[in-house]
């Protein structure tokens, strides 16, 4: 045999060996896709099982949780309706006539006084309660009150102060106790069904 025909044997033997490799190979890799393709196939049917099975759930939290939202969307806005009641008795303090606003002063600071020589702060924008006002209260009652000098920031009323004591009877401070002694019945009259 010449070195051609060794060499043409060689590559023949080569190729067949090489082809039995790929064959194989081959082989190989469809027995693997189609184990994996198996494996896929019984996880997906494992996903679809327990999602039937837990579907009924999913949805009753779903629901849960969107029954919460409502719920707490009705209460922010029972929340709101409620704060612009008293905002709004707040503004009806602010707009009494002169009279009515100095005779409710004068009935709030006679509960207020304790000694007679306390000092009476007064809002920013106040515009009844003044010097003139307190000369004419101390007249008629026999006290020593005075002006204090601070102007706290208060729509309304007065805070009586003492030493180290105050008593606050801002309309602010008022609508604030009046809305804690009687929310529950403003809530029952807001919303009577419940």
């Amino acid at each position: 045999m010449s070195l051609a025909q060794i060499t043409e044997k060689i590559k023949n033997d080569a190729r067949k060996e090489a082809d039995e490799i790929l064959l194989k190979a081959k082989t190989q890799a469809e027995t693997i896709a189609r184990k994996a393709m198996d494996e896929c196939d019984d996880i997906q049917a494992g996903f679809d099982a327990r999602f039937n099975t837990e579907r009924p759930e999913i949805f009753r939290r779903r629901e849960i949780v969107a029954n919460l939202d409502t719920a707490r969307m009705e209460l922010k806005a029972k929340r709101d309706l409620i704060e612009d009641v008293y905002r709004s008795a707040l503004a009806k303090l602010a707009s009494l006539g002169k009279e009515d606003y100095l005779s409710f002063c004068v009935s709030l600071l006679k509960d207020a006084v304790k000694s007679g020589d306390e000092k009476i702060a007064v809002g920013k924008n106040e515009k009844y309660l003044d010097e003139a006002w307190l000369g004419e209260y101390n007249a008629a009652h026999g006290t020593k009150l005075a002006m204090s000098g601070s102007r706290p920031d208060i729509s309304g009323g007065f805070i009586l102060m003492r030493d180290r004591t105050s008593i606050d009877c801002s309309w602010d401070m008022l609508v604030k106790v009046m809305q804690e002694k009687q929310e529950a019945g403003v809530v029952k009259r807001l919303f009577p069904q419940e």
